[in-house]
């Protein structure tokens, strides 16, 4: 009588993902595969199907392949399959993730892999390149920033370093997170001493950049700690002990964005569904004309209604009934120059708020930034926010950086003489996704998803020159990349 072992025990004999062997034992096509109490078991003497396997790889002239975690969307993806990768295994644990992520990618095992906790670091096939855009909350100045004190989000750190030990094949890692990760020294001493132990060479600082530093309009400043297995790098790296800027060739990609260079992600013909409601228009306009009637061009401070004393006459009662004595220095500043501001302008100030009725609208239509100096004469050739702090105008040099709560810029379509958001499609442009990319859920979802995704095109460059620092033919041994 044959003996059966489980899926898992036949996993790891073969050296494979235990889910690779579910997958074919579900498809039949195991020989003498049972299914025992929702769980598979197979004869002992079970052979290894190996052109099954082959039969699956998508691209068998990849130059190397790679690990997708906090998979996201897929900006990594786009990034390594575009410099000649495979993806053996991605990871995901938000669903509206996956389903766009699979609209675009296949990978080895042909599916999505959802918790990282939940994944057996010995399972994950054979890689090269391991790629990690790992949850930003424990560093953001959105979050509480307890870093990898953060005992659930800051330890998926940890994760990572969990199956670099299980994958000592390794030899490159791409990993990306918030600006303020290098904000505080200790948390880049931990992910330096920890790759310094299992034998990576990375960036001698943390390296910040944005999509904005190579030409493209968006500034979104993050952190990229690359880094390459020292028995597989060149002789220059790996006598030097670090890798530079110059050694990632990243001076020669460098390019200052131009006034109007955030008007060229907009498309032709866009939906009316993205028109802004008619109450945003008329405020937008009515600020519009407080600037113009008050001749604001440099003003370097936020107008703040509730900060005028409109109807108070002495300043002391304006501070009494704002609570000065109670804010911080900076926040008093801003209420002595909104003051003077308006005993400057009073009358047209005053004639202005009757006409909109502004005491009467909502707090954040009352706050007001102008942030485009004297190089915009026309609010229609701004960039619009509306945000908590009120409207706010900026240059058309490039965008504020695409975040994941829904706040989508708002630009005047010449065409339709009318302001509107960005589409989806033109939040995929400032990360430099393909315009062949496929996206699912509601446009909310899909806001959300491009902004927590990392700038496809930066990826290449960095990814490019990160590669070029393997060995050369010409040195003892060689890399697959």
């Amino acid at each position: 009588m044959d003996k059966y072992i489980s899926a898992k025990e036949v996993a790891a004999k073969w050296g494979v993902s235990s889910t690779w062997v579910t997958i074919l034992c579900s498809q039949g096509k195991l020989d003498g595969a049972v299914k025992e109490k929702n769980r598979w078991m197979l004869p002992e003497d079970i052979t290894k199907p190996e052109t099954e396997r082959k039969a699956k790889r998508h691209n068998p002239n990849a130059k190397f392949r790679f690990i997708d975690l906090f998979a996201g969307i897929g900006g990594f993806h786009q990034a390594m399959r575009f410099l000649g990768g495979e993806c053996v295994m991605a990871a995901e644990i938000n669903q509206a993730c996956v389903e766009t992520y699979n609209k675009n990618f296949t990978t080895y095992e042909g599916f999505v892999r959802g918790d990282v906790n939940k994944i057996d670091p010995q399972e994950i096939p054979p890689f090269d390149v391991v790629c990690a855009g790992f949850p930003c909350q424990p560093f953001s100045k959105a979050g509480q920033q307890k870093g990898f004190q953060d005992q659930k989000r800051g330890n998926l750190f940890y994760k990572i370093m969990d199956i670099l030990d299980a994958h000592p094949e390794v030899q490159f890692i791409v990993l990306e997170n918030v600006r303020n990760l290098a904000d505080k020294t200790e948390n880049w001493e931990i992910i330096r001493s920890e790759l310094l132990k299992r034998d990576f060479i990375i960036t001698k600082d943390a390296l910040i950049l944005s999509p904005s530093d190579f030409g493209l309009p968006q500034i979104r400043e993050r952190v990229y700690i690359l880094g390459v297995k020292k028995n597989c790098c060149n002789t220059v790296i790996q006598e030097q002990g670090y890798i530079t800027k110059e050694d990632l060739c990243i001076e020669k990609h460098l390019k200052t964005c131009k006034l109007g260079d955030a008007l060229s992600i907009l498309e032709d013909d866009v939906s009316d569904d993205y028109l802004i409601s008619e109450e945003q228009a008329l405020m937008i306009d009515a600020w519009d004309e407080f600037r113009i009637g008050t001749g604001i061009k440099v003003i370097g401070f936020p107008i703040w209604i509730s900060c005028f004393g409109l109807g108070i006459e002495n300043d002391d009662d304006l501070r009494a009934s704002v609570g000065y004595d109670d804010m911080p220095d900076w926040k008093k500043r801003f209420v002595d120059k909104n003051r003077e501001f308006y005993i400057n302008h009073r009358d047209f100030i005053d004639a202005w708020v009757q006409k909109y009725d502004m005491l009467s609208r909502i707090k954040l239509y009352q706050k007001f930034e102008w942030n485009c100096g004297e190089d915009v004469k026309d609010i229609h050739d701004a960039i619009i926010q509306i945000r908590q702090s009120g409207i706010r105008c900026k240059r058309t040099t490039f965008f504020p950086s695409l975040v994941a709560i829904v706040n989508t810029p708002i630009v005047w379509d010449k065409k339709k003489k009318a302001y509107r958001h960005i589409t989806p499609r033109e939040a995929a442009n400032l990360q430099s996704f393909d315009q062949r990319y496929k996206f699912s859920g509601t446009d909310k979802q899909i806001y959300q998803q491009l902004g927590n995704s990392v700038n496809v095109r930066v990826l290449k460059i960095l990814c490019k020159n990160l590669f070029e620092l393997r060995k050369k033919e010409s040195e003892e041994g060689t890399v697959i990349c």
